[in-house]
């Protein structure tokens, strides 16, 4: 009987450093993304072996020791900038180059820097004098600047948005006054008839003008988004029920299973599964900043609170898309829509999260 109280406290030492609310609802959403794929016949096999990998990713870095893991953040940093370089040599893709084949799977080195950027400017920002001065803001700015631009280039609109927003989030939490960031928002207005005519490819320019009119071309490119309504309008209050949708299963939903994973769930769950939902990922948002304001230093609360805020952009972004709010830009809705990298990047993320929340002050509860 005596050895009972010491596997008690061997499973408690396994799992200290989990935070247990954060880790319910996260594994929550992953149920509810592995039944939005079942219901339409998508690879719910592949994407729960990326959710066992990526909650064990998860774990692991739950246990780092945060002053050894800002030790080696520029060293990380640098690491996962040279995936992104190799892309441009072997890389390989549907639109461009933003994916390596490994062999035993293909690697999205972009969603590396949802991690490493994070963890940079963290690092960069906590050794300095806050709120920031312009010299740190302008250096802030060329450790977001390289990786975003590299991201753009591949071309991926869309991941290097996400990107960017977590190291400007870094920047927010640490001070930034908020003339810096009209001063930003003035330099995107001038700079985006450049990118217009000389960085966006034809098919984002598409998307683009699909956002303003997709009627125009209600059979071309405006086909996604118009069909992506009507799941939505269809689902009503109540949804049509699990598994008896018809835009994704009769093939009128492109993509069902990645950018569109949430209309689908719209049209079978309706109204109450949405909110439900997003109430889910408000929870999560929400832990994540009730952890970094418990951290015992800057740098760990500006990591978990970059890392929180850039979830939340994640989710704004995939539901103003499939809405037509936004621009579609291939941004997948977090933990819902399938995909390998994204979900074991994710959990990741949250995993430097759990470790903030294992190294916070005695005192804090």
């Amino acid at each position: 009987m005596r050895v009972y109280p010491w596997i008690l406290r061997g499973g408690r030492e396994v799992f200290r450093t989990l935070d247990l609310p954060l880790l319910g609802a996260l594994l929550a959403l992953m149920a509810v993304g592995l039944a939005v794929l079942h219901s339409i016949g998508g690879p719910v096999r592949s994407q729960a072996l990326h959710f066992v990998l990526g909650l064990g990713t998860l774990w692991l870095l739950s246990r780092v020791a945060l002053p050894r893991l800002r030790a080696w953040t520029p060293w990380l940093y640098a690491a996962s900038m040279l995936p992104l370089l190799a892309v441009y040599v072997v890389g390989t893709g549907k639109y461009g180059r933003r994916w390596l084949n490994l062999g035993l799977f293909y690697l999205q080195p972009s969603e590396l820097l949802k991690l490493g950027l994070p963890l940079m400017i963290a690092w960069y920002l906590h050794q300095r004098r806050l709120p920031p001065s312009p010299r740190t803001v302008a250096v802030s700015a060329l450790l977001i600047g390289v990786p975003a631009v590299l991201i753009l280039l591949q071309p991926n609109l869309g991941t290097a948005t996400l990107v960017t927003a977590s190291g400007v989030f870094a920047l927010l939490l640490a001070g930034l006054h908020w003339g810096w960031v009209g001063a930003g928002l003035g330099g995107l207005a001038v700079a985006a008839p450049l990118a217009w005519f000389g960085l966006l490819r034809q098919y984002q320019k598409d998307r683009v003008l699909t956002f303003l009119d997709p009627a125009a071309d209600a059979l071309g490119t405006g086909w996604n988004i118009l069909q992506s309504r009507i799941a939505i309008g269809s689902g009503g209050w109540q949804g049509r029920g699990w598994g008896r949708g018809t835009q994704a299963t009769l093939d009128f939903l492109p993509e069902s299973t990645t950018d569109f994973a949430f209309s689908v769930l719209a049209e079978e769950f309706g109204w109450l599964g949405v909110v439900a939902l997003l109430l889910l990922y408000l929870f999560v948002v929400g832990r994540c900043l009730w952890i970094a304001a418990q951290a015992r230093d800057t740098h760990s609360r500006l990591l978990a609170g970059s890392l929180g805020l850039a979830f939340f952009v994640y989710v704004l972004v995939n539901g103003g898309m499939i809405s037509g709010l936004l621009p579609v830009v291939g941004v997948p809705m977090p933990l819902i829509s399938y995909g390998g990298t994204a979900a074991v990047s994710l959990l990741a993320g949250f995993g430097l999260v759990m470790a903030v929340r294992a190294h916070r002050p005695v005192h804090a509860g």
